[in-house]
């Protein structure tokens, strides 16, 4: 029976790598969730048959646990608003960390019964998972604003590396005194710690970032609990997911033009690196009516989406501009930076959701030598991401990072509520250049304006 369960696992992580596979392209994805899904679903059930669960009570409690899952995840998923998605993607991250660290600490238990080597292998899980599980909780609540500022303690790294030998020195202490659950207290408490304190002075900016890390970690996590209980399904999707996230990771620091190290290890506060130079210039409005004639009557328009229509949930009246532009024989394309948003693909996500066709979407390379022809840009709750200051000024604090050449256009629309900062709080110089015109007010109301404007010409 044994050997049944470990061909299926391997069956079912083979359904799971091509679900995931298919999760690539926005086309597939729909259906790679699915099919990934079911193989998930068999994975779970095949569970049953492994010849160690014995016993009504075992049973009932797994069907409990999975009921009460599903039911949570499904309430969660049918109800969360895409504007919160990062949010829950960062929660359900640490879940993963948190079940991983559960289970080391249950093989830990077992010490009698576990060999060296497995012990061994349980307790780096449950230093990555549990690190990723106190972390996330941190991101979640850094994307709710429920922990609105960074938090830099002095000596902050030093603390880090202590908190990082003490745990060390316990790790060691359970495998040479595992009977000893003083020990194992310690342990789990000081990784909650360190995963609270690895997070907490990294800026919004960076979360993307971290996410995908935290992630990459659970993966990980997974992956060694697959070696602890010799469950081939664990180990392969385990690896996946890890080597995903850590690939996915290092392109998103990539696309910040940031190592991965420097965001982790050298935090500052938001816009307190380097000087924050003052911008020359004016803001410039534009009324709406105005606004809607330059766009009517252009022959291309390109809108750069970022945060702040996610905050406006503007995203299906976008669409329905763009429709109306269509209609008058305007090319509309969409720019999408790699780190606009929240979370990788942020962006692309709300955009599919209000029915934008995936062919208008196209990535910062490939979109910024077409700003040159442009006759109108569209920006709506973008700010870091088309900011000059990246190419001009040395001293700020997103010196380098590739943006969207926003500037090389014709005319520049930007739709903004205020007057505030991006997430690195330095000041951008695209509003005041002299083809740039504001278009204030809430993204959605300002768009639905700029849709009846259309219409009316």
């Amino acid at each position: 029976m044994d050997s049944i369960v470990q061909i299926i696992y391997l069956i079912t992580a083979f359904i799971i790598i091509v679900g995931l596979r298919k999760m690539s392209h926005p086309k597939t994805a729909k259906g790679g969730i699915k099919f990934a899904g079911w193989g998930m679903l068999i994975a779970i059930l095949v569970t049953f048959m492994v010849p160690n669960i014995q016993g009504m009570v075992n049973i009932s409690l797994i069907v409990a646990a999975m009921v009460l899952g599903t039911l949570i995840g499904w309430y969660s998923g049918k109800k969360v608003l895409m504007i919160h998605m990062p949010q829950m993607i960062a929660m359900y991250n640490g879940m993963g960390g948190g079940a991983a660290s559960a289970i080391a600490a249950i093989e830990l238990l077992r010490y009698q019964e576990a060999s060296l080597t497995t012990r061994g292998l349980a307790i780096v899980g449950a230093i990555i998972g549990t690190i990723s599980f106190s972390g996330s909780i941190i991101a979640f609540a850094k994307l709710q604003d429920l922990i609105k500022r960074v938090v830099v303690l002095p000596a902050h790294q030093w603390v880090n590396i202590l908190i990082t030998l003490a745990i060390l020195a316990c790790g060691v202490m359970i495998l040479m005194a595992p009977t000893q659950i003083l020990y194992l207290i310690a342990f789990y408490a000081l990784l909650l710690l360190l995963g609270v304190t690895f997070t907490i002075p990294i800026g919004g900016a960076n979360m993307p970032v971290v996410i995908s890390l935290f992630n990459a970690m659970t993966g990980l996590a997974v992956g060694i609990n697959g070696f602890v209980m010799n469950n081939a399904s664990l180990i392969i999707a385990g690896t996946v997911v890890g080597a995903s996230g850590t690939l996915l990771t290092q392109l998103m620091a990539k696309a910040m033009n940031k190592s991965v190290s420097s965001i982790l290890f050298s935090p500052h506060p938001t816009g307190a690196q380097g000087s924050d130079t003052e911008t020359t210039g004016s803001l410039k409005p534009i009324d709406v009516a105005d606004a809607a004639v330059m766009m009517a009557y252009a022959n291309k328009v390109i809108i750069v989406p970022g945060y702040g229509m996610a905050v406006a949930q503007a995203q299906h009246k976008i669409w329905e501009l763009v429709q109306q532009l269509e209609h008058r024989g305007v090319t509309v394309k969409f720019a999408i930076h790699p780190v606009a948003g929240r979370m990788p693909g942020h962006m692309n996500v709300l955009l599919a959701e209000a029915g934008v066709p995936y062919d208008k979407l196209v990535d910062l390379d490939e979109i910024n030598p077409e700003f040159s022809n442009t006759d109108v840009s569209l920006v709506i709750g973008a700010n870091d991401v088309v900011n000059p200051q990246a190419r001009t000024h040395p001293d700020s604090p997103i010196y380098g990072m590739p943006i969207l050449d926003v500037t090389n256009g014709h005319n520049v629309l930007v739709i903004k509520r205020g007057q505030g900062k991006g997430f690195s709080g330095v000041e951008n110089s695209l509003f005041t250049m002299d083809n740039t015109r504001m278009l204030y007010g809430d993204g959605q109301d300002v768009v639905n304006k700029l849709i009846q404007a259309v219409k009316t010409l």
